[in-house]
């Protein structure tokens, strides 16, 4: 028993020098990738001198679903792009939603502004936020389009970077990466914002390198010819992975995914750990549900629970002490400087590292069975034996 107990503890200490390992790694490469972009700022910056004329124009689509922390900011951000010819255009579902008041609020800041509002409470199937997208395409302006989630905060170059890098040949879907920035100081919302900084970032580019093209749904721009190609937004309406499933669709259409050179700020607003937590499992579920050995070795990412585990098989070991002890204060370190790095900081996160590696093995356990997600108030199934997400 001791033997085997001196193996897994052995096995569980490779795992976590590993997961370190990744994690710097994919720190470097988000460097390289930071280096000479703008970041967004929650301050309100002055509006930049505005580009040529000559650019396409461009329908920036963001589909509402009620008030959330940080909001109006996020909105906020796109009325304040140096782009010289974009319409935003809002979708909501209904008359009765705090976000109208929101965007009507902006509409009066920003006069100059070419904005449209679509409220319309039809569904077309499932995924609501698909079908707002439906409902929201008819009031496009532009052939050039860009779906941006609402808890979205972008730089002033934002439609720029996207646009530019669409141009690029044989591109035709362009995301953006994007930095958890917690609504406040509240402990549990930097635990989710820890999470898609230290965990998701490195995992991208890391996964860039070696070649993947996954669609990141914060932002998802295409044109309209390779939309109507893949079906229109109907062919994502049944889907909870609307973003992997539109960049499957792509991929087999011929085309290449690429990420645009800016990095945007996503709001983490759950304040309760209950609410994290079901966030979190939503999201492990859907992954796990399209890319299954991607999910499973993402596990790699939480090298203080593979840490803590090497401790609880070799309690007395000096080794496994100094790999967990050793590995906290590397945590520490990449995860400080990735949010220095993007303007996330987590102050005084440092003794809750390994509480958060451990949140998150518990989230990949209960990712491992069992579809039913919720969502926006919605609870959704996923289908089993597809290879896509699909709600019942």
């Amino acid at each position: 028993m001791s033997i085997l107990l001196t193996v897994a503890s052995s096995i569980s200490g490779a795992l976590s020098l590993a997961g370190h390992a990744q994690g710097i790694i994919g720190s470097v490469l988000l460097t390289r990738f930071c280096r000479n972009i703008q970041l967004p700022s929650l301050k309100t910056p002055k509006e930049a001198p505005t580009l040529e004329a000559s650019l396409p124009g461009v329908t920036v689509l963001k589909p509402l679903h009620g008030d959330e922390p940080l909001l109006e900011e996020a909105l906020e951000s796109l009325f304040l792009q140096n782009y010289p010819n974009y319409q935003i255009v809002f979708g909501l579902h209904s008359q009765d939603d705090p976000a109208l008041t929101i965007v009507k609020r902006l509409q009066q800041r920003y006069p100059q502004r070419d904005v449209a509002v679509v409220v319309d409470a039809s569904l077309h199937g499932p995924n609501r936020k698909v079908g707002n997208l439906i409902n929201m395409h008819k009031a496009c302006k532009h052939d050039i389009f860009i779906i941006s989630d609402s808890d979205i905060h972008v730089s002033t170059d934002y439609i720029e970077s996207v646009v530019s890098t669409l141009e690029k040949n044989n591109v035709q879907l362009v995301t953006t990466l994007y930095a958890g920035l917690p609504a406040s100081k509240n402990i549990i919302r930097q635990f989710g914002a820890h999470s898609i900084n230290a965990n998701f970032l490195p995992g991208v580019m890391i996964s860039r390198l070696m070649g993947r093209q996954d669609c990141l749904g914060a932002t998802m721009a295409l044109r309209t010819k390779d939309l109507k190609k893949i079906g229109g937004f109907e062919a994502l309406v049944d889907h909870v992975a609307d973003d992997a499933t539109l960049g499957q669709l792509i991929r087999h259409n011929g085309g290449d995914i690429a990420l645009a050179p800016t990095l945007c700020h996503t709001t983490v607003a759950e304040k309760r750990l209950k609410d994290l937590f079901s966030h979190e499992l939503r999201w492990g579920r859907t992954v796990r549900s399209v890319e299954p050995l991607g999910y499973g070795l993402s596990s790699l990412q939480l090298p203080l629970f593979w840490g803590g585990i090497c401790v609880l098989f070799a309690p007395y070991s000096p080794i496994a002490w100094s790999i967990f002890l050793a590995g906290w204060l590397c945590r520490y370190v990449t995860t400080y400087y990735i949010g220095r790095l993007t303007n996330c900081s987590l102050p005084g996160f440092f003794p809750f590292l390994p509480l958060r590696d451990w949140m998150s093995a518990c989230v990949m356990f209960g990712s491992a069975s069992g579809s039913r997600v919720a969502w926006r108030g919605q609870t959704m199934h996923i289908t089993r034996g597809k290879n896509l997400s699909k709600s019942l």
